[in-house]
């Protein structure tokens, strides 16, 4: 069914929350640092007992974000001026007995300066362990958080958010998109989304429709999407994870097709996933999902999930019992599926892709899988700009002739072994304390010539002046460092002289 969500009801409670200071910051400033930590790893007794006797801003904490009953009245006032019948004519709160609890999961959602309420289904927590519904509507997870922080902030025109579901992304797009479009195939995540961006005074266009049907034939300046990417067996068990598509086609499709609804320039930010098989590089497969011609791709994998824990992951997320007849079922179809595939595991990670006029585009298919802080959005932007200064200067003659200079945030480590004459070092290893946190291990001659980039002499110099002081021969010198120096360049290690010159 679909909620009666009108703009009048929202609006109304737009008012509500906006006089119960029912924000992150009120959240936050209600609960204290340590009950708010506390929620977000699951353990709600501290935030109840600091809800305890807070008024209105105290009732709908533990309405919406804990999920208790609470009493009518109380919920009656704290929803004013929005009238109580109203409230359940939406579906917003449905009776309890004699009390109210949600129903619908309606929350803050903070993002530095920016506070924004995201409306969606109860997860499976909230509805006392019970398997969400096939047309679930997801909050903002982890996932979609990770999605955020991945994605470009550039100012655009116009952003497509395909398959938004409650809304999240298109939410962080309106900071930097001028015109937003918002697709889903889920009528019910359409009027969820239509929810959020009305009580957050967000303009955004709404199509339904699969995939790119509704926006065929038309251009954006970027594209994020966090798609069903749910890799197994062709079922749509939930429309928010499953597609239809067998395997890791629904990841396929997207970075197929994306890049023709690119404006020139444009760039599109995707979740994804794909199957490691026996005898298969992961990287040709994802390599082979792009199509032909002017498309620049930077594939980042954050993870290798062994089946039998990806599994178990994905029942618990829809709220099944591994340990239950259905849970049991549903385990061992997927699992014969990746047995009968060669699946040995399943990679997820991020996808940046941009539409380029160049002949052939930059395809990088890479491991991140180490722990790191920064966002990768703002890499995202930088790793593009550093693939077009490659593509202008990336021969050897122009490499050779460019005057370039370690960057700020990199560090050499060494290694050393004790030995006869003292300490012995045996490794170079080059580290990005910033961005993705990048490592590269280099050898002495190596660590030599990137103390001598400091923008003063072009790349060939040093290296003749390193030959010459080695007793090496130039020409081979040459030969081994320019491939290094390509690799230093993408990762934002070395840099472009005229770069530090122009801030």
């Amino acid at each position: 069914m679909i909620p009666d969500l009108s703009a009048d009801r929202i609006d109304r409670l737009r008012d509500a929350f906006q006089a119960a200071r029912y924000d992150a910051d009120g959240v936050l400033d209600l609960l204290g640092p340590e009950a708010h930590a506390a929620l977000g790893r699951g353990e709600p007794v501290p935030a109840h007992r600091a809800t305890a006797d807070a008024g209105a801003l105290g009732t709908l904490v533990r309405l919406f974000l804990l999920g208790e009953p609470q009493p009518r009245g109380a919920v009656e006032a704290a929803l004013a001026p929005l009238p109580l019948d109203e409230a359940r004519a939406a579906g917003i709160v449905v009776a309890d007995g004699d009390a109210l609890r949600p129903g619908l999961d309606v929350r803050p959602h903070g993002a530095g300066d920016d506070s924004w309420w995201v409306v969606s289904d109860l997860d499976s927590d909230l509805r006392g362990g019970r398997p969400v519904a096939p047309d679930h509507v997801l909050g903002v997870g982890h996932a979609s958080l990770s999605l955020v922080r991945a994605t470009s902030r550039r100012p655009v025109g116009s952003l497509l958010d395909l398959g938004t579901g409650c809304g999240v992304q298109a939410l962080h797009g309106s900071t930097h998109a001028r015109r937003i479009t918002a697709t889903d195939v889920s009528e019910r995540a359409l009027a969820l989304a239509g929810a959020t961006f009305r009580l957050n005074r967000v303009e955004a266009e709404l199509a339904a429709g699969e995939w790119f049907e509704p926006v065929r034939g038309r251009r954006f300046d970027q594209v994020v999407c966090n798609p069903p990417f749910v890799v197994g067996p062709p079922r749509t068990d939930f429309t928010y994870r499953d597609s239809g598509l067998a395997g890791d086609d629904a990841s396929a499709l997207v970075v197929r097709q994306l890049p023709s609804f690119l404006e020139p320039g444009g760039t599109g930010q995707l979740l994804a996933s794909w199957v490691h098989r026996r005898g298969e590089d992961w990287r040709e497969r994802v390599a082979g999902w792009l199509p032909p011609g002017g498309v620049d791709a930077w594939f980042v994998q954050r993870d290798i999930a062994d089946p039998v824990l990806y599994v178990g992951t994905w029942l618990r997320d829809a709220g099944y019992d591994p340990r239950s007849p259905e849970g049991v079922r549903k385990a061992n179809e997927w699992l014969d599926w990746f047995a009968a595939n060669g699946v040995e595991g399943v990679g997820f990670g991020f996808v940046t892709l941009r539409r380029t006029d160049a002949a052939q585009g930059d395809v990088v298919c890479e491991d991140l899988r180490h722990a790191y802080d920064d966002p990768l959005g703002p890499e995202s932007d930088e790793w593009l700009r550093r693939v077009d200064w490659l593509r202008a200067h990336g021969s050897d003659e122009g490499l050779l002739a460019a005057r370039l200079t370690t960057a700020e945030h990199a560090v050499l480590e060494q290694v050393s072994e004790p030995g006869d004459e003292g300490w012995r070092p045996i490794v170079h290893r080059l580290h990005r304390t910033d961005g993705p946190g990048w490592q590269h291990e280099v050898d002495e001659l190596g660590a030599r010539l990137l103390a001598g980039c400091r923008g003063a002499l072009p790349l060939g110099d040093l290296l003749e002046l390193l030959a010459l002081g080695g007793g090496l021969d130039p020409a081979e010198l040459t030969r081994s460092a320019l491939p290094v120096f390509r690799e230093l360049i993408r990762h934002g290690m070395v840099l472009p002289a005229e770069w530090r010159e122009q801030r």
